[in-house]
């Protein structure tokens, strides 16, 4: 059976033009710049397929298919705020798909099933190794031209899909150049940034002239920039020496405002997506929506409910030996860690499996724990309730203490309109005090929003987490964390190759810990994610050490030392399915400590939400 037979089999039993559509239902006819960009992706497709023929004959040399394949992805480029936003599974899976194994449902089955698409071509096709791949370029490249195929004869016979807002497309774009664009991580072998981001822009520039809808508004601001960014993209196109605050700053954030005060129809994306499109900046408070990450609704939330969560966040008497509260593990002067290795278990003289993580901005996540074994925020307080190394308790028993305090029974009926004390009422109080743990107010967001100043150290770090160290592939900004933008619905985990000790411990040695691969979800039982781990936040970073879910890093710069040697396959270890990269990043001495500058103006424990 060949590397793709599954898929395909799959593909062609599943697929339906709008089962790649989760938002929107309604048919019609999209502008001419919209069909001849669909038109022209396909016939560069057409033109890769035959190239890619070519060359496994040995007919044309692999500089020829790189050109070929530059022009097929900027061809997408240019449509891809189009279809990434009307069809963003089919895009997200089959056209543009990160270079990873993944796990695929079908029924109450699951599959792991090998990449596909123009990232996992990118990679092979500007490799080393691209002479040695032709049979796997092949597959790949047919099984893509194939599902494009049958995608673009099913929009011809029933029409393309439109949204309410035609403005979402376009701003959702700016925020995936800005995050998986200029960072690599959409162009992992030809690292393309500049030109690729270039044609992404000028996607948008033709849009904007094209659509009859764009007329009733001055557009004049957003040509003027979008014009300045290609310019300024053409004559910057290095990946190392980028200046990803300068373009931030002088194209993508002014445009992103600039869009957003066109339109004021409905947000087409509430129930899909965490994205706050109210926001003007990425790296304000409101970049995210908290509400979309837990069950607790807006109408519902208010000062009395979180500080009624903050008392039970406290409170020791509900844990079942009466010494272990939320905040034993979770210290608000360690930005809500506890600086163990791991943390105390409430038996003496052991720990729990795993270090501590920050709850500051911990609601802005679609899975929880470093195996991901909690779907909301709500689960992840259930597991430590009944963990018996934790609470080791039950529902049943922290509401009938509860039911036995006359502060919270007063507390209970002041908030809520039922006045019970329950499981609901007693999750929604202590989900409202976790997610009002904000922290975007850093010396970082500040000098992104040109509030203040930081230093050429830490200008220089933020430009080397985001190009040559490789880090905003996996801490994706803004949050920089591993949920994944543009959309913010889903997270990231990684197998890193994570050691029992640093790197100047030798020999190297795999620390023990299988990460989720163990966990309780069972579809997510594969090979794959054995030793993978959920890609917490680096916000606050300077705060919550010791490092990685097992605590056996005490400084940035180890860490920075395991990931500049590659991680645990980079320092020779065995590993089925490293995500890292297994090649040295070759920071020097200096760039770690610019790194680390950067890393420390990310620190903000000063508010909460009131």
């Amino acid at each position: 059976m060949k590397f793709y037979s599954l898929l395909i089999a799959a593909a062609l039993t599943a697929f339906t033009i709008m089962s790649f559509n989760p938002v929107y239902k309604g048919i019609g006819k999209e502008s001419n710049m919209i069909n001849k960009g669909m038109d022209d992706f396909k016939s560069r497709l057409e033109q890769l397929k035959s190239n890619v023929y070519l060359f496994a004959e040995d007919k044309i040399t692999v500089k020829e298919l790189q050109g070929s394949l530059r022009n097929t992805r900027n061809s997408y480029k240019e449509v891809e705020f189009y279809i990434a936003y009307h069809y963003p599974e089919f895009a997200k899976t089959h056209l543009n798909a990160a270079p990873l194994f993944h796990i695929e449902a079908a029924g109450t089955s699951a599959y792991t099933l090998p990449p596909e698409g123009l990232q996992v071509l990118d990679e092979l096709v500007f490799s080393e190794e691209a002479s040695q791949q032709k049979e796997k370029i092949k597959e790949i490249t047919d099984f893509l031209y194939n599902q494009y195929a049958k995608f673009y004869a099913s929009t011809v016979k029933n029409g393309l899909s439109r949204g309410n807002n035609k403005t979402l497309p376009l701003r959702l774009e700016l925020i995936r150049i800005y995050t998986l664009g200029v960072t690599g991580f959409d162009t992992p072998g030809s690292l393309n940034i500049s030109e690729e981001a270039a044609h992404a822009l000028l996607g948008i520039k033709e849009y904007i002239h094209d659509d009859p809808y764009f007329k009733n508004y001055n557009i004049q601001k957003a040509d003027y920039i979008l014009s300045e960014g290609i310019s300024y993209l053409s004559r910057n196109k290095d990946f190392e020496t980028f200046d990803r605050i300068e373009f931030y700053k002088k194209y993508i954030q002014p445009l992103y405002e600039e869009l957003g005060s066109w339109d004021g129809r409905p947000d087409d994306l509430k129930e899909f997506s965490g994205w706050n499109v109210s926001s003007k900046n990425l790296f304000s408070s409101d970049f995210l929506d908290p509400y979309f990450y837990t069950l607790l609704k807006p109408a519902e939330d208010n000062p009395e409910l979180r500080n009624l969560g903050k008392d039970i966040f406290y409170d020791r008497n509900l844990s079942s030996n009466g010494k272990m509260s939320c905040a034993s593990c979770h210290l608000p002067e360690n930005a809500f860690t506890d600086l163990k290795m791991k943390s105390q278990s409430n038996a003496e003289g052991q720990t729990v499996l795993r270090n501590s993580p920050s709850l500051y901005n911990a609601v802005f996540a679609k899975r929880f724990f470093y195996d991901m074994r909690a779907f909301y925020l709500e689960q992840q307080a259930e597991h430590v309730i009944y963990n018996e190394h934790e609470f080791n308790t039950s529902y049943e028993s922290i509401i009938n203490k509860l039911r036995t305090k006359p502060e919270y029974k007063k507390a209970f009926r002041t908030v809520f309109k039922d006045g019970k004390v329950n499981k609901q009422n007693f999750s929604k109080a202590l989900s409202s005090y976790v997610a009002s743990l904000y922290s975007f107010e850093s010396d970082f967001d500040r000098f992104m929003r040109n509030e203040k100043e930081i230093s050429e150290d830490a200008k220089k770090g933020f430009n080397l987490f985001m190009g040559k160290a490789n880090c905003a592939t996996c801490h994706f900004a803004p949050h920089f964390s591993g949920l994944v933008p543009p959309f913010y619905n889903e997270n990231e985990s990684e197998v890193l190759g994570i050691t029992k000790k640093p790197v100047s411990y030798a020999p190297a040695e795999l620390d023990s810990d299988r990460g989720r691969v163990d966990s309780p979800v069972k579809k997510e039982n594969s090979w794959i994610y054995e030793n993978s781990f959920k890609t917490m936040t680096v916000r606050n970073i300077t705060l919550t050490r010791p490092y990685f879910h097992n605590g056996a890093f005490n400084t940035l710069e180890e860490v920075i030392d395991f990931y500049n040697e590659g991680g645990g396959e980079g320092m020779g270890l065995p590993m089925k399915n490293q995500t890292l990269p297994p090649y040295k990043l070759n920071l020097t001495p200096t760039e770690i400590k610019q790194l680390v500058a950067f890393l420390n103006t990310l620190t903000d424990i000063s508010k909460t939400k009131k």
